[in-house]
């Protein structure tokens, strides 16, 4: 027996007990070196450069707290996050209920339902460049559908990715393409109500109405939180859309916070700002969560067990 074979087998554990633990850590080992590598050491790194001025190309230099004092002279930083509060506002309670009720349709009983199911949720893995360009082709001021549709109803055409005011609302409507992930959580979510609730709503004279307000909202009220707070979280971290198809504009319309944080770093060469920016949109990220959880999760019922 060689000397590694020897130190190999005094290590290993010789119970069944301490078999299954060092098996259960070399399942986990992959998520702890994930998160040490990819996470834990790159944020240590993104707090040392909040206060360096850093090229990429020259040694750092550190220069205090200026970065943290640029923010208050930056006018970019204001409108990016104007930019990101609207698209949140215009694109996570238009997705939410228009999940909800997608979910609710493909919810019933049918021949053939699996089909609908998987046409509703093919587009959310369509790849985001192939996305870009099908929509810069739907919104093409000339040629696209979206505007031979006005004209087929009788009205003007609309400079969606040219005008500052149409812009937003175009990302908006394209964000709706991609709800089948949430539309497969809400139906998963529908499907697990015990049908013996409906059936006793109906015996006490409940309609359809009735049994959507008092059986089926309160019991997936759980889904619709988890689905809010990944919707908000989402919206403040999308970049494609404004990278792809409009580069942050026109006249800086589309600057989302991601976007602009990028420019910073990589285009900018600026790593140290756009260190402080990211620790920033963690923090606003943080900040809206736990609001969330505090006026929101009340209303969240949970059944007794």
């Amino acid at each position: 027996m060689s000397v590694q074979t020897r130190w190999l087998g005094r290590l290993w554990p010789r119970t069944a007990k301490g078999k299954r633990a060092v098996t259960g850590y070399l399942f986990m080992l992959p998520f702890i070196l994930g998160f040490f590598l990819w996470f834990l050491v790159p944020a240590l790194v993104a707090v040392w450069l909040t206060f360096f001025d850093w090229n990429m190309i020259q040694d750092p230099t550190f220069i205090g707290l200026e970065n943290f004092r640029h923010i208050f002279r930056d006018t970019l930083f204001l409108q990016s996050l104007k930019v990101t509060a609207y698209y949140t506002l215009g694109s996570v309670p238009v997705s939410l209920v228009l999940a909800f009720l997608i979910a609710l349709l493909l919810n019933a009983k049918m021949r053939g339902m699996a089909v609908f199911r998987t046409i509703y949720y093919l587009p959310s893995i369509v790849p985001a460049v192939a996305n870009a360009v099908l929509w810069n082709f739907v919104f093409s001021t000339e040629f696209g559908l979206m505007n031979a549709l006005l004209r087929a109803l009788g009205l003007p055409k609309v400079p969606w990715l040219q005008d500052p005011e149409w812009t937003m609302p175009a990302l908006i409507i394209m964000s709706l393409w991609g709800l089948g992930y949430t539309v497969v959580i809400y139906l998963a979510g529908l499907q697990g109500i015990p049908e013996v609730l409906y059936e006793a709503a109906e015996i006490d004279g409940a309609g359809r109405w009735a049994k959507l307000r008092h059986v089926t909202i309160p019991l997936i009220s759980p889904v619709i939180f988890f689905n809010l707070i990944m919707g908000i979280i989402g919206s403040f971290q999308v970049f494609t859309a404004g990278y792809l198809i409009t580069a942050g504009g026109p006249q800086n319309a589309t600057l989302f916070y991601v976007l602009y944080t990028y420019r910073t770093g990589i285009q900018y060469f600026n790593m140290g700002y756009a260190a402080v920016l990211a620790w920033i949109l963690f923090f606003i990220i943080l900040g809206l969560t736990l609001l969330v959880f505090r006026y929101v999760g009340r209303l969240v019922y949970y059944e007794a067990l």
